[in-house]
């Protein structure tokens, strides 16, 4: 059933086919429009990372951090896993929106009309016949269903969004490894930065004391002014490596509480010193397929190969026929009490008749992406062996790393204390003085490097098997 609104023309049988035809090419350009823009993984760069939102006011009392405490912090305001959460809120509402294009679209209208017809305006011109008809009006309360019923293009769009949403989930979760990786290096830097002023604080005072012996030893004539100046260079010499290390720490402070989204000015210590500890590593073949087993990342490029297979068959199906139905009912009248039911119901089988070109572009630009997509992929599951294996390799070398600076600070304090002695009985000047120094300052800056890389190295090897959350079974040694 059709309503024709009163002093309005009757279109023509033919005038309705030639808009049909319109309508239906018009249905045609709509359906076969280009794809969707390729998926990309909806990763956040190594910046992002170190970045935070400040939560919480300065206080006045230093906050006590644990490692635990820091990487909880992070975790909840690093920036990158709030964006990674971002990223992944936005692809649900896209998937929410193709999803809509396979339901059916019910709408209400509710309209009241008041008009007064103009007859010779219209062409009507009668002697003796009124000029204007009106004004009259009516209401019209009506409900329109529109549902593609065949669409193979939407279908396949879906899938996509799908997977692309299941891609940032997954993306989210790997965040978390990151942020525990970042996190945990921060916390381990500013630990080997205190390490290390306190042993250059060690060997200011161990210069101050050689200082003041060559001093005495200048004033009671049995030493030269040369022993004086050398062991004043000494000590100067260390007092400019203080100054650096501990800007060095505050400088990698600032670093962490930027990663952790603790405010800047806020004061905190450091409660956790992880100590060494012998790590007994995985058998290799046994950490790689474990690691393709639980590493986010890699799950999440294998969802958007998915959906870029999904985009090269939605190319595919825009040659397809659709089938699109709408209709309408209702009741109008001049007054409600006065109405009656009116309703349409239109059919539309669209077809693509020559849109060649274009469709055969769309595909190859798919089977493009759909080729990337599998490359990267490929490329990911060797990045996955190459990560495992580079960690176990830097765990086993900074283990050895460790014993050897270890061995190193003890020989050469045993060197610096056979120097003073000697130097102190006037066996010989301050030069082995000084040169013992020196290698006791290489020895433990040594160490102090080695204990970092190698609880970096069992952290890194946490982030290849996809076990970030797992962090206290690796740092530590545990």
């Amino acid at each position: 059933m059709s309503l024709r609104k009163p002093g309005t023309r009757r279109i023509r049988p033919r005038a309705c086919a030639v808009f049909a035809a319109a309508a239906a090419l018009a249905a045609i350009a709509v359906n076969a429009q280009t794809l969707p823009p390729p998926p990309a993984a909806p990763q956040q760069s190594a910046s992002s990372f170190q970045g935070s939102v400040a939560a919480g006011e300065v206080s006045a009392q230093p906050v006590e951090l644990s490692l635990d405490d820091a990487i909880q912090r992070g975790l909840k305001n690093n920036l990158g896993i709030i964006l990674s959460g971002t990223q992944a809120s936005g692809a649900r509402g896209q998937r929410l929106s193709e999803l809509q294009a396979l339901l059916p679209s019910v709408d209400f209208n509710a309209q009241a009309t008041v008009s007064q017809v103009d007859l010779p305006a219209e062409g009507f011109r009668i002697p003796g016949f009124p000029t204007t008809i009106g004004p009259f009006g009516y209401g019209d309360l009506r409900a329109k269903l529109s549902w593609s019923l065949v669409e193979v293009n939407s279908l396949r769009t879906y899938l996509v969004a799908h997977h692309n949403f299941a891609a940032a989930t997954l993306t989210a979760q790997d965040a978390r490894d990151l942020v525990v990786l970042t996190v945990g290096n921060a916390y381990l830097l500013v630990l080997a930065d205190q390490t290390r002023v306190s042993s250059v604080e060690a060997q200011a005072a161990t210069a101050k004391v050689s200082l003041d012996q060559a001093v005495a030893n200048h004033q009671a004539g049995t030493a030269p002014l040369l022993d004086e100046l050398r062991a004043r260079v000494d000590a100067q010499s260390i007092d400019q490596e203080l100054i650096a290390a501990k800007n060095a720490l505050e400088k990698d402070k600032l670093a962490l509480a930027r990663a952790i989204g603790l405010p800047l000015a806020q004061q905190f210590t450091l409660t956790d010193q992880v100590p060494y500890a012998p790590f007994d590593r995985p058998e290799v073949i046994a950490a790689i397929r474990q690691a393709r087993l639980n590493r986010k990342d890699l799950a999440a490029l294998i969802e958007l190969t998915k959906a870029a297979e999904q985009q090269r068959k939605a190319a595919t199906a825009d040659r397809y026929p659709t089938v699109k139905f709408d209709g309408d009912y209702g009741d109008i009248g001049p007054t409600l009490g006065h109405s009656h039911g009116t309703g349409d119901a239109t059919g539309t089988l669209s077809v693509p008749l020559f849109k060649e070109y274009g469709l055969r572009g769309e595909a190859v630009a798919a089977q493009s992406q759909l080729d990337t997509a599998r490359a990267q992929l490929s490329d990911m599951n060797a990045q996955v062996d190459a990560d495992v294996r580079d960690a176990l390799l830097d765990i086993a070398s900074a283990e050895q790393e460790v014993e050897v600076a270890k061995s190193s600070v003890e020989l050469a304090n045993e060197a610096l204390s056979e120097a003073q002695q000697r130097y102190k009985a006037g066996v010989s000047d301050n030069l082995a003085v000084s040169q013992a120094q020196a290698s006791v300052a290489q020895a433990n800056d040594q160490y102090v490097t080695s204990l970092y890389r190698d609880n970096v190295a069992k952290l890194s090897l946490a982030r290849a098997l996809g076990a970030g959350q797992d962090y206290k079974n690796y740092v530590g040694g545990k």
